[in-house]
């Protein structure tokens, strides 16, 4: 059995059934709720797009003692883990491999781990030195920086590496990272 269908004078006290239930003279409305469900639907595919970030990228600088790669993302998120991947291949030989860090390499970021691990850690002026030992030519030395980026850092950074032997300057990349909330 059907149910009557209900009259304005069932309704109960001050609701107009015209406008709750037929939504008239709101029809414009249910496509403003729409729309804000397809905008919130937007923020996961631009995620899924890389916009975001997380996906590394590849920074090489070369001079004829050696090659230094950086791997890294270009866009982080707050919050997000991520490895730095600081590649050296030396053409000759490198008695004390050097890498300095601008200081934007740490600030509002947590750094997590490094492996190995340098046999001396300095800092001057704000740049972190970290001193790697000797590398032969051909061989090849990778420094893994794991990190968390603190969930209230937000903004663009400019991030310096220099490949020194002792205090020689071999080598520099220049990056930007941009972190998002």
């Amino acid at each position: 059995m059907v149910p009557p269908k209900a009259r304005d004078s069932d309704a109960p006290d001050c609701v107009d059934l015209g406008s709750a239930r037929d939504l008239r003279g709101r029809t414009n409305e249910i496509w403003v709720r729409r729309g804000f469900v397809a905008l919130l639907a937007v923020v996961p595919v631009l995620a899924l797009l890389n916009i975001f970030g997380q996906r590394a990228s590849d920074s090489d600088a070369h001079s004829p003692a050696a090659t230094l790669t950086v791997h890294a993302p270009e866009s982080v998120r707050g919050g997000l883990m991520f490895e730095a991947r600081f590649t050296i291949v030396a053409q000759q030989a490198i008695k004390k491999a050097v890498l300095e860090l601008s200081p934007q390499w740490a600030n509002g970021m947590t750094i997590n781990t490094v492996e190995p691990a340098p046999s001396e850690e300095t800092s001057q002026n704000g740049w972190m030195s970290l001193e790697l030992g000797p590398v032969s030519p051909g061989e090849r030395f990778v420094l893994h920086l794991q990190y968390q980026v603190n969930p209230v850092t937000t903004g663009g950074r400019d991030l310096h590496v220099k490949l020194l032997d002792d205090t020689t300057l071999l080598a520099t990349v220049n990056r930007h990272m941009r972190v998002w909330p």
